[in-house]
């Protein structure tokens, strides 16, 4: 079988440099520039005719990205791909899931039929912001979870007296099975939003005090949850407050806000480039190459991913 073939776009380069020496197999070569009008151009550089062809780019802000991996997909199909996965370790413009209110769009939903009509014959990803995204796309989906790379960190930490807290309501089951895992208890905060991108913490349910606590939740944009829970958990009594999230977006003035807050330590992984970014010392970041490698192995292989999710 011929080796997998990886491409990269410019919002994931890097990682996807790391999933080919994970899988021992060189990078593709694509360009991906811009005209000088800014819109984005793209070629491959090499044969992919009859090719088992992988794109790895994040669709988040800004909309180049996005624009990046629909030009890429399209060209990859029309060069005669056999097939063409469009593998997303963040998938942008997820927020907007559901119509919640008058003459809103369902902006995932739009992203996924672009994705699929631009040439995609299959998607991966990795923690999405809600679970029934899976069902916008009508072509194969795999949805892994960074659960694996964040629970092995934790766990070496060997933190006693642990409390895993949701950050809503909606995050309970996946703070559930994290707590299972930890062998820790669990506990949830009880938030409002009184606009799209505020929140307010009312209440904590579960016990705390005295207990050393880490918050687990998909993605931090703000920081006003996470930070907000953090300091609503320390009034309650817990001591060391940990954060473990799978993709660090980080809009502006959200490193101040978390480094001001109690949070002890923040954990991400490189599901975004943060290149031009630079981390606070309380953050570290976890890669997740090795999972999405071996999805990817295991995809190109027509092996099932079943076992990457226990």
């Amino acid at each position: 079988m011929d080796p997998c073939r990886i491409f990269a776009g410019n919002a994931s380069r890097r990682l996807a440099k790391t999933i080919c020496e994970k899988l021992k197999v060189p990078l593709g070569d694509a360009e991906v520039t811009r005209f000088e009008d800014g819109e984005v151009a793209v070629k491959f550089n090499e044969n992919i005719r009859g090719g088992d062809v992988f794109v790895v780019q994040a669709t988040g802000a800004p909309a180049e990205n996005l624009m990046e991996l629909l030009v890429m997909l399209d060209a990859a199909k029309r060069a005669s791909a056999r097939r063409v996965t469009a593998v997303m370790p963040y998938f942008g413009y997820a927020r907007q899931d559901r119509k919640d209110q008058p003459r809103a769009p369902i902006t995932a939903k739009l992203v996924a039929n672009l994705i699929t009509v631009a040439g995609a014959d299959r998607a991966l990803t990795m923690d999405l912001h809600s679970a029934q995204i899976q069902g916008f796309f009508d072509i194969p989906f795999d949805h892994l979870y960074a659960a694996p790379v964040l629970i092995d960190y934790f766990a070496q930490k060997n933190i006693p007296d642990l409390v895993v807290v949701a950050p809503d309501v909606g995050g309970v089951k996946m703070a559930r099975a994290y707590a299972k895992r930890l062998g820790a208890d669990l506990a949830l905060t009880d938030k409002r939003r009184p606009r799209p991108d505020s929140v307010e913490i009312m209440n904590i349910i579960g016990d705390v005090e005295g207990k050393n606590a880490v918050l687990f939740d998909d993605l931090v944009t703000t920081g006003g949850t996470l930070c907000q829970a953090a300091e609503t958990i320390r009034e309650q009594g817990a001591r060391d407050i940990y954060a473990g999230v799978t993709h660090g977006v980080f809009s502006p003035g959200a490193l101040a806000r978390i480094e001001q807050s109690p949070i002890k330590e923040l954990v991400i992984t490189d599901t975004v480039n943060h290149d031009s970014l630079p981390l606070l010392p309380k953050i570290t970041q976890l890669s997740v190459a090795g999972l999405l490698g071996e999805a990817v192995a295991r995809i190109h292989d027509e092996r099932s991913l079943s076992s990457l999710f226990v």
